[in-house]
């Protein structure tokens, strides 16, 4: 599948793309190997299919001065050569790095809320749908008071559903939203479907007594594309809407609570 990790499908263009409503999923990233990357980029490829220009900003790759990505979009005085960058077609899957980005973001949703995430509007509004993947710790702040419903991806059977009950806790807790619990199994798996099965109507159940949530799970067979474009489908619904007529933050404010360690970065 072909990547393009680099910001160009978004930066050059800013300047002159009509202004469109741009809708925002929340996938929340996962600690160690499993078949959650590739999954996720099948996600996008099958929205890509459906019409849907995708960017990803993944919370999980750092910004660099050779990679750079959404901390450097987000500064008032962009880089040199950022007005030269590739023009987006949509016809490739853009990937930006975004991790000091949502982490500048999330701190200042403690004074402005998720009017923060309007900032990605001028800055993405090529693209039909930005992609948060990020771990709960830094969508949580972003996502607070949203109707956005965050997508949480286990393995079959019982594998990484206490991790999956904690990261529904976690953004109940820290978000006020509830999460989708999608649990993928991989060509190479054993079939689990009963040990699968009673896995999500457990955490079902835990979710519903513990923390008073109705949760949705949904199994997902990494081999079926029916699956998957089922999934992407369900993962469109539970978009939520940064509204090209809201008014924009000024970019003053991104930087004014920042220290100078933030602002080096």
């Amino acid at each position: 599948m072909l990547l393009d990790t680099a910001l160009h499908q978004a930066a050059g263009l800013h300047s002159y793309t009509p202004q469109q409503d741009l809708r925002l999923l929340a996938v929340l990233s996962q600690p160690g190997s499993g078949p959650w990357l590739e999954m996720l980029w099948q996600l996008c490829s099958s929205l890509q299919r459906l019409g849907y220009p995708v960017v990803v900003l993944d919370g999980t790759a750092l910004e660099s001065p050779h990679m750079p990505g959404l901390d450097q979009l987000l500064h008032p005085a962009p880089w040199n050569g950022a007005q030269t960058l590739a023009s987006a077609t949509g016809a490739s899957l853009a990937v930006v790095p975004a991790a000091r980005g949502l982490a500048r973001l999330a701190q200042q949703s403690e004074h402005h809320g998720a009017a923060v995430l309007q900032r990605l509007q001028p800055l993405f509004r090529a693209y039909a749908l930005v992609v948060l993947h990020a771990p709960p710790e830094q969508l949580a702040p972003l996502l607070r008071g949203s109707a956005s419903v965050p997508l949480i991806m286990t393995g079959p059977g019982a594998q990484g559903m206490v991790r999956s009950y904690r990261q529904l806790k976690h953004m109940a807790l820290h978000a006020g939203v509830r999460c989708t619990v999608a649990s993928i199994l991989a060509p190479q798996e054993p079939v689990q479907h009963r040990q699968t099965a009673e896995a999500l109507d457990t955490l079902q159940r835990s979710a519903r007594t513990h923390l008073g949530l109705q949760v949705h799970t949904t199994t997902v067979a990494a081999a079926r594309a029916q699956d998957i474009q089922r999934l992407a489908l369900q993962l469109l619904e539970n978009a939520c809407t940064i509204d090209a007529a809201m008014p924009l933050l000024p970019p003053h404010s991104l930087c004014a609570s920042l220290s100078p360690l933030d602002r080096s970065h």
